[in-house]
């Protein structure tokens, strides 16, 4: 087994679709970034990288890399999702906490969640997001951005 952790934060901007989890969600701002910004996915990705001793998104994929401009997130976590199997390694369990002051996020949860579980592979059990406001402190608590801490456990695939 293997432990990995992750972390991103993007500012909120309009003109921009809010992805989280590799879903849509109505908003009037969404998160800034050279991919969709979908912090939960980034930091998703993040611990798995971790987890597997490869670094972070950022050696994978540069945001100097023009051809990576408004990538799908779901599409990198895929990529290293599948670096993960080749590797021979399978999720054991993923908890992520997703901080965001606004929009209310509470019914889109279980979304997010089945999202998660499906992108990865694993069985839903195996998936716990938590989402958590800021109490107005700071910018994420004014409503300025939003942030998302993961880990991951990583267990070698039975063979």
């Amino acid at each position: 087994m293997r432990v990995g952790q992750g972390y991103d934060s993007h500012r909120l901007v309009p003109g921009r679709p809010l992805m989280l989890a590799g879903e849509r969600i109505p908003n009037d701002r969404g998160l800034e970034g050279h991919s969709d910004g979908d912090v939960v996915l980034h930091a998703v990705a993040d611990a798995i990288l971790g987890a597997l001793g490869e670094g972070d998104l950022g050696r994978h994929f540069p945001s100097s890399d023009a051809a990576l401009e408004g990538a799908a997130s779901r599409d990198l976590l895929a990529r290293v999702t599948t670096m993960m199997r080749e590797a021979g390694w399978r999720i054991g369990n993923l908890d992520c906490t997703l901080i965001a002051q606004a929009p209310r996020l509470a019914p889109h949860q279980s979304a997010m969640e089945a999202s998660l579980a499906s992108l990865l592979g694993a069985p839903g059990e195996r998936v716990n997001l938590k989402i958590k406001s800021n109490d107005g402190l700071g910018s994420l608590g004014r409503g300025e951005g939003m942030a998302a801490l993961a880990v991951v456990l990583i267990e070698a695939e039975e063979r």
